[in-house]
């Protein structure tokens, strides 16, 4: 099942932020996310927030249908114009994840849409993003989306091995990702992402690299490549426990790590954060950049995030409740927080040493430094940007990226 919510202070019943939280907003992007928590069953490795018609059944009533979730979630967006007030900011980017939008209506995806660009306004260049199952979209679905503004669309296409897949409990077949990019090129999507996941257990070199041709090979200007997390409460994590699967160790997803750098790097892409590789600038996802670089955020959708001004809040989890809180006329904030300067100062250097542009040395202490100077050494950092103020990961930094990070921050 998801896991759990982060503890917090309560949210005010309209939602209101602090003063200080929309203070020099203007100079800040802003962006949505929607998230839909709906599946057609459960992948194994899966924690996310997200239900199926099963685990929903009896426990929400009419409130947690996906047949008005649109609506629902539309509500959440129009309470966001209210706490923002007379804010000014057109919206820069929109990521619409899961779960599994596709599950819903396209036309569904397109309303939930209209009601961003009729609150706030979207900028003329602004980055529209939706997650797809393959299975769950066809060229009509995909149609759609394009004419109703959909710009960029990820598919979660995992491995090309069906063996691969049936560990995951991937309900995709073999070869229907990218058929997928095929068709959403036809339909005039710009930007098509594939999400790659590798150490699956029983998945081999090979089969990873087959995994990686098949992608380069459908076209896609933007792939992201994640190692397998077993999350504790998972299938997955239960069956491994069990011994019926075995665990990868971290040192076949350094191997993994390497074939996908050298292929993906071959074939014309490069590296802009740790797990993230584009054709250009303009195939980076935008609204990732966004997370990463400490940006505004509204997250709208049961166990969704946000981020305004240092002010971070969460809603309640489950669809039922809400839409119950919505419906009220409540916000759905289930807990938040404000962040401190030395909290801000810290996730800085936990996400911009993840990109391809590092971190500045100015942000780091007496003890970071010290470190910094240690990385340096063993060939964790890259020399010329260190002598220009800036941490930028070498490749075997990448490799150790979490160590590092831990260090910097001292």
């Amino acid at each position: 099942m998801p896991s759990a919510l982060p503890d917090g202070e309560s949210v005010p019943a309209d939602g209101a932020l602090p003063a200080q939280a929309l203070a020099g907003a203007t100079g800040r992007p802003l962006g949505f996310y929607l998230h839909v928590p709906y599946c057609a069953t459960r992948c194994g490795y899966c924690d996310f927030n997200t239900y199926t018609a099963t685990e929903l059944r009896g426990t929400g009533g009419v409130l947690a249908s996906r047949d008005n979730y649109a609506d629902t979630l539309a509500d959440e967006v129009r309470l966001a114009r209210k706490v923002l007030g007379d804010d000014p900011r057109e919206v820069r980017t929109v990521f619409v994840g899961g779960g599994t939008p596709t599950l819903l209506a396209a036309d569904d995806l397109v309303r939930m849409l209209a009601v961003i660009r009729d609150e706030f306004g979207l900028a003329a260049d602004a980055e529209v993003t939706t997650e797809a199952n393959p299975e769950s979209v066809d060229p009509a679905y995909l149609g759609t989306l394009r004419e109703g503004g959909f710009n960029r669309i990820s598919f979660g296409m995992q491995s090309a091995k069906q063996h691969v897949l049936k560990i995951l409990d991937r309900t995709h077949t073999p070869g229907r990702p990218e058929r997928c990019v095929a068709e959403a090129r036809a339909a005039g999507f710009e930007h098509v992402n594939l999400d790659l996941i590798y150490g699956t257990p029983g998945e081999s070199d090979d089969d990873w690299r087959a995994s990686l041709e098949a992608a380069l090979g459908a076209g896609p200007d933007h792939v992201s490549a994640y190692a397998l997390i077993v999350e504790e409460g998972t299938q997955l994590a239960r069956r491994i426990r069990r011994g019926e699967i075995p665990m990868t160790d971290d040192d076949v997803h350094a191997d993994r790590y390497l074939i996908a750098e050298e292929m993906l790097t071959g074939a014309g892409f490069d590296w802009y954060e740790v797990s993230n590789w584009a054709t250009s600038e303009a195939g980076r996802c935008l609204h990732n950049e966004l997370y990463w670089r400490g940006a505004d955020w509204w997250g709208a959708g049961p166990g969704a995030h946000s981020h305004v001004g240092g002010v971070r809040w969460w809603n309640v989890k489950h669809p039922g409740a809400y839409a119950a809180a919505l419906a009220s006329g409540r916000s759905p904030g289930a807990g938040r927080e404000l962040l401190s300067e030395e909290d801000r100062r810290v996730e800085r250097i936990l996400l911009e040493l993840r990109l391809r542009e590092g971190v500045p040395l100015s942000l780091l202490k007496e003890e970071g430094l010290a470190a910094s100077r240690r990385a340096l050494a063993d060939g964790l950092l890259q020399e010329g940007p260190y002598e220009e103020g800036r941490a930028v990961l070498t490749l075997r930094g990448r490799l150790l990226a979490d160590a590092v990070v831990r260090d910097l921050v001292d």
